[in-house]
């Protein structure tokens, strides 16, 4: 497989959020003038999974003990 197919976006998702949620939204990309918002909430969103990915990786020793 080359790297032009394995990156074509043919999966989707969808949510809802409520009115209050949009509205950040919206001010949000309207503050930091971003247009593609599918690529934002893309970004942002694999951004937040491999920051947790990374903090709940297994360790060797406990976060206490890491500390001393």
């Amino acid at each position: 497989m080359d790297k032009k197919e394995h990156s074509v976006r043919n999966e989707r998702y969808s949510f809802l959020v409520n009115a209050d949620e949009k509205q950040t939204i919206e001010n949000y990309l309207r503050k930091y003038r971003i247009g593609n918002r599918s690529r934002w909430m893309r970004e942002t969103l694999i951004t937040f999974i491999i920051k947790n990915l990374d903090q709940d990786y297994p360790t060797l020793f406990n976060e206490q003990e890491m500390r001393r």
